[in-house]
């Protein structure tokens, strides 16, 4: 068993921290400052979004707009496009799956120890 406290764990901003990766998904923490954003874009994978701290507004490729804030789940489509902003200071936990090992450039195990 392996965890981690995604409110302590060390994330600079646009640094995104990869948690682990398996054939069967990754996880991602991403911290983005008040203000900052991700341009519109889209994943293969089905993209689960978890809002650990702060708010952010995610605008969807059908131009729908909502804002989420701590404790908020998002699941995104497979290719779905869609940008955020974040409103506050804010960190959340991204679940991508299934992870396609053999289409992307990181295939490094799980890589960071429980603390």
């Amino acid at each position: 068993m392996k965890s981690w406290n995604l409110l302590e764990y060390e994330v600079e901003p646009h640094k995104p921290q990869v948690l682990g990766t398996t054939a069967e998904g990754r996880a991602v923490v991403v911290s983005l400052d008040a203000g900052d954003s991700m341009a519109d874009h889209q994943v293969r994978e089905r993209a689960t979004l978890v809002t650990v701290a702060g708010e952010i507004e995610i605008l969807a490729e059908d131009r729908e707009t909502i804002t989420v804030s701590t404790g908020t789940l998002v699941v995104f489509e497979p290719g779905e496009r869609h940008s955020l902003l974040a409103r506050e200071d804010s960190r959340f936990l991204l679940l991508l799956s299934p992870w396609s090992l053999d289409q992307h450039s990181s295939m490094e195990p799980w890589s960071r120890d429980a603390s």
